[in-house]
């Protein structure tokens, strides 16, 4: 048995197709299937059902394709352990963030992030919640910004920081013409257009709903947050922004206003997460640091 057959079978099962798996692992496909006919052989058990149209992995398949993930996972760990005892702050840095954050996040953090870790090449994955905690458990992305609250076992994790909520309304909107920060019962009865299913903010939004008397606008769900802003310019309807999304260099758009809410406002908790058996926890610490530096200004909900 070696390491290389290991991952030929998690990426059949990964893909479910003999092609597929092979191109990902950059083999033809009859060297693919060999090969795991071979591991079959050794073992002595079927691993994979074989069908003219699917490929489905048999029970001993499934448990032996967990395994493998968690042996090339610490494996890959054994590397970064000596890659660290050689220089903590250098290599590559494979880090996980999810759609709603990643795109108005990154363009403040970036900057500090070279100055502070000039020898560190990050590698960044913009992926769903459930997908990033999958891959951050499988050891194929080294640390994630997410929000809480996640499932921790197995990881560690730091706070961030608290990012508030707008209200965005269209600029004729009756909310719109409110002085002072919104009472959150100023929603009670009202429709917002949400994310559809899968975004975590989805889930974050829908509680707010719930506190305040709201519901989701029937018939419509976004698939990200720029497309949500421009169908509340035009007069669609009204959402929950978290602020970081309508700061610069994202453009203002004339036609929405952006509500801050009265004290207590709605927010999301951000944090950093990686395994606890990750070598590299110091440097995240410090990464941590650098992400938790943002400009107060930033996380400030105002008019």
């Amino acid at each position: 048995m070696n390491l290389r057959d290991l991952r030929y079978l998690i990426a059949l099962a990964d893909h479910r197709h003999f092609g597929r798996a092979a191109a990902a692992s950059h083999v033809s496909q009859p060297t693919l299937s060999t090969q795991i006919r071979k591991l079959e052989d050794e073992l002595g058990v079927p691993l994979v059902e074989r069908a003219p149209r699917r490929v489905m992995l048999t029970e001993a398949g499934e448990d032996i394709v967990q395994r493998a993930r968690r042996v090339l996972a610490d494996i890959e760990q054994m590397r970064e352990t000596a890659r660290q005892s050689r220089d903590a702050e250098a290599g590559t840095l494979r880090l996980g963030l999810f759609p709603t954050l990643g795109p108005y996040l990154l363009p403040h953090v970036v900057g500090p992030l070279r100055a502070r870790f000039p020898r560190l090449e990050l590698l960044l994955v913009e992926e769903k919640t459930e997908v990033l905690l999958a891959r951050l458990r499988d050891g194929k992305v080294d640390a994630a910004v997410l929000a809480l609250p996640v499932d921790t076992e197995a990881l560690e994790h730091t706070p961030l920081f608290e990012e508030p909520f707008v209200l965005a309304v269209p600029a004729d909107h009756a909310l719109a013409r409110r002085r002072g920060p919104l009472p959150l019962d100023a929603l009670h009865d009202a429709h917002l257009l949400l994310l559809e299913e899968g975004h975590c903010l989805r889930a974050q939004a829908l509680d707010v709903c719930h506190l305040a008397g709201a519901t989701e606008k029937a018939g419509f769900r976004a698939t990200s947050l720029e497309t949500l802003r421009q169908m509340v310019a035009a007069g669609v309807g009204i959402t929950l922004l978290p602020v970081l999304a309508v700061r610069p260099p994202v453009a203002p758009l004339a036609t929405l206003k952006l509500l801050p809410f009265a004290t207590p406002a709605p927010r999301r908790a951000i944090a950093l997460f990686w395994r606890k058996s990750s070598a590299r926890a110091p440097m995240l610490e410090a990464l941590a640091g650098v992400l938790r530096d943002l400009p107060s200004a930033l996380l400030q909900a105002r008019p």
